[in-house]
């Protein structure tokens, strides 16, 4: 699943606007918007305040050329 629909998708079950997730992480809600539309540039460390609402953050993986991992 990819970042931008985990983050809509867990927003909606937890019934919160655009705008409470905004509030709650600490974070714009212009930011809000632009991660639900995956834009592509991103700070990491904004992205981990509002992943940890969801009991969630984002860090390094190990990674092998040649794997399609973005399903």
């Amino acid at each position: 699943m990819k970042l931008k629909d985990f983050v809509k998708k867990q927003r909606k079950i937890h019934g919160l606007t655009q705008m409470k997730l905004a509030q709650k992480a600490g974070v714009g809600l212009r930011f809000i918007r632009e991660l639900e539309q995956g834009k592509a540039t991103l700070r990491i460390d904004k992205v981990n305040q509002v992943l940890q609402l969801f009991g969630k953050t984002l860090g390094p993986v190990d990674w092998r050329p040649g794997i399609d991992d973005t399903k």
